[in-house]
C-alpha cells in the first residue's frame, strides 16, 4: 500500500495528527498533492526556508535576500493558520517538513495539541514530515506513526529506465536482476545517483557501481557495512556439511513463500576456525550482499536513540533483502542481557528483545549468520528454534580439513607445496594462514615458522574442551553432519571407535595383587 492510499484511508477516518517518517520529504510531498488533487483537498505546506505555502497563495511575500518573511518562517503561525482552511465540505491538510526540531517549545505543544482538538470538530490535519520520530510525552497517544517506504524493486527499474534512455544503457534478464538487488534499499535520490554515475563510468547500468555506492551510503548511519570481499567457499577448506546446507537452504526452489524461506545458523567455535569467513563467502557463493552488523554501534548516548537504531538498522537490512546478514561474536553484544537493569537502565535489554522479535517474526529474504565463541554467556532464548534453523558446532580441523587448508595458504603465500611441514595436531585455520604469512615474510621454512605460533588449543585448553563438551549431544558437526560428538584436539576423525569395555592397543593384561 502506497503512503497515498494510507494516508488517505487515516483522513477520511479522522485521524488528526499523523507523523510520517521518511527521508524523501520531496517524493512525499508529490504522492500528498496528487492524493489532494484526486480527493478535492486542501494543501498547505510549511518549512522553515519557505515558510508557510497556502493553496492558491504561491507567491508568499519574500525579503530582500530571497527568502521567506519572519512571519510565514514562524511554526506557530502555520499552525494557527490551518483554521482558515477549514471548510465544512471537504478536508484540509498542513504538511510540516522536519517539524521535529521545533517540538521542544512548550508554546508550540501547546499549541499542536490544541489544533489537534480542533481537526476532530473541523476537518483539518496535522502531517509531519521527519526521518525521526520524536513526538512530545503530551502528544504521544495523539499521533500516528507511518511509514514512508523506500522504493520497490518496480519502481527502481522504471527510475532506472527513465535515465537509462539509449539502446543497450540497461540491461535484461538476470543482469538487470541483479542491478535492481543492488539498487534494493536506496532512496529514489540516491537510486538516481547511483545509476547516472554507472553511466558516468562505463556508458551502462551495472550493478558494481552501485555497490560501490551503496557501501558508501551504509557508512554515513555507521550501523552496517557492506562486505564486498571475494571469498568463495573453495578459499574455506573443511566445513563441507554446513557449506552443503546452506547452500541447499538457500538455493532453494519457491522461497517466494515467506514460510518456506530458511531463518540462520548460530556457529559456535573456538577463535580462528573459519566463522566469519564462512559468513562472508556465503553471500558471494549465493550471489547476495554481506551485511555485517556490529551491535556495539547501536548504543546511543541520548535516552532512546539505542531503540531508534535498531529499528534503522533492522529497517535497513529488511530493504536490502535478500541478503545475508552477519552477527560476529554475538555473545560480548549481548553479556550483559541479564543485569542490564542495573548496568544501563534495561537499554540492552530492550535491544536484545527487539532483536528477538525481528529473529522470529520477519518475513524478508535475509539469512541470519551469528558467530558466538562462549555459548555460556548468551541467553538460552537466543539460540531456539525457528530463530535459528540450526545450531552448528566448528571444531579445530582434522586431518583431512588441515592438508586442504595448508595447500590453500601455501598457494596463497607462494610456498613450495612440497616442503616439510610441521606437527599441526592442534592448528586451526587461522594458525595455519598465520605460520605461512610468517613463512614468506621471513623467508624460513613453514617448520621454523611453526615456531612462532602456539595454538589456541593449548593457550585456552581449558576453554575449548568446556566448549567441546557444551556442543557435545547438542549442535550439529559442521565438518561431518549429524549430531556433533567430543574428539579430542588433533583427531583424525576417522580412525576406529573403541568402544566401552573393550581394551585400547596398549593396555597391559590385568595385574593381580
Amino acid at each position: 500500500m502506497t503512503l497515498s492510499e494510507r494516508l488517505s484511508e487515516h483522513i477520511a477516518a479522522c485521524f488528526p495528527a499523523l507523523w510520517v517518517q521518511t527521508f524523501e520529504p520531496e517524493d512525499a510531498l508529490s504522492e500528498m498533492a496528487r492524493m489532494c488533487h484526486e480527493q478535492h483537498w486542501r494543501l498547505a505546506v510549511w518549512d522553515l526556508e519557505q515558510g508557510l505555502q497556502l493553496p492558491g497563495q504561491e507567491n508568499q511575500p519574500k525579503s530582500d535576500t530571497g527568502a521567506s518573511t519572519d512571519s510565514n518562517i514562524d511554526p506557530l503561525a502555520a499552525i494557527r493558520a490551518i483554521q482558515s482552511l477549514a471548510n465544512p465540505d471537504s478536508s484540509a491538510i498542513l504538511a510540516m517538513v522536519n517539524f521535529h526540531r521545533f517540538l521542544n517549545s512548550p508554546e508550540i505543544v501547546q499549541a499542536v495539541a490544541r489544533q489537534i482538538m480542533l481537526g476532530k470538530q473541523n476537518r483539518t490535519f496535522l502531517v509531519v514530515l521527519s526521518p525521526v520520530v520524536q513526538i512530545p510525552v503530551e502528544l504521544e497517544r495523539e499521533f500516528l506513526v507511518l511509514e514512508h517506504d523506500l522504493p520497490d524493486r518496480g519502481q527502481l527499474e522504471s527510475l532506472a529506465r527513465s535515465i537509462a534512455t539509449e539502446e543497450n544503457e540497461l540491461p535484461e534478464g538476470a543482469e538487470l536482476t541483479q542491478i535492481m538487488d543492488a539498487a534494493a534499499g536506496l532512496t529514489r535520490h540516491e537510486a538516481e545517483g547511483a545509476f547516472s554515475l554507472s553511466l558516468v563510468r562505463q556508458g551502462r547500468v551495472t550493478a558494481e557501481s552501485i555497490w560501490e555506492l551503496k557501501a558508501q551510503t551504509l557508512k554515513k548511519n555507521g550501523l552496517l557495512t557492506l562486505h564486498r570481499g571475494g571469498e568463495r567457499f573453495a578459499d574455506l577448506g573443511g566445513l563441507e556439511a554446513i557449506k552443503g546446507f546452506c547452500l541447499r537452504a538457500m538455493r532453494k526452489q519457491g522461497q517466494s513463500d515467506p514460510l518456506k524461506r530458511p531463518k540462520g545458523i548460530l556457529l559456535l567455535s573456538p577463535p580462528g576456525c573459519g566463522k566469519s569467513q564462512l559468513a562472508k563467502a556465503l553471500g558471494n557463493e549465493t550471489g547476495r550482499p554481506t551485511l555485517i552488523l556490529d551491535v556495539g554501534t547501536l548504543m546511543g548516548s541520548l535516552v532512546g536513540s539505542t531503540e531508534a537504531n535498531v529499528r534503522q538498522a533492522i529497517s535497513i537490512i529488511d530493504s536490502m533483502a535478500p541478503a545475508v546478514c552477519m552477527i560476529d561474536e554475538c555473545e560480548k553484544a549481548f553479556a550483559g542481557v541479564a543485569g542490564s537493569g542495573q548496568s544501563d537502565s534495561g537499554v540492552t535489554a530492550r535491544m536484545f528483545g527487539r532483536f528477538l522479535s525481528w529473529m522470529n517474526d520477519r518475513t524478508s529474504d535475509v539469512f541470519l549468520v551469528a558467530t558466538c565463541n562462549d555459548i555460556s554467556k548468551l541467553p538460552p532464548e537466543f539460540g531456539r528454534s525457528e530463530r535459528f534453523d540450526a545450531v552448528w558446532y566448528v571444531d579445530l580441523p582434522g586431518v583431512r580439513e588441515r592438508r586442504a587448508i595448508w595447500n590453500i595458504y601455501l598457494a596463497m603465500f607462494g610456498l613450495d607445496p612440497h616442503q616439510p611441514r610441521p606437527v599441526d595436531a592442534d592448528f586451526t585455520g587461522a594458525e595455519i594462514r598465520s605460520c605461512c604469512r610468517l613463512a614468506a615474510l621471513l623467508d624460513v621454512p613453514l617448520v621454523e615458522a611453526a615456531q612462532y605460533v602456539v595454538p589456541v588449543a593449548r593457550t585456552a585448553s581449558e576453554a575449548v574442551s568446556r566448549l567441546r563438551s557444551w556442543a557435545h549431544g547438542r549442535c550439529l558437526d559442521a565438518d561431518i553432519g549429524g549430531i556433533y560428538r567430543r574428539r579430542d584436539a588433533g583427531s583424525t576423525r576417522s580412525g576406529r571407535k573403541v568402544q566401552r569395555g573393550e581394551p585400547s592397543s596398549n593396555q597391559s593384561s590385568q595385574i593381580t595383587w
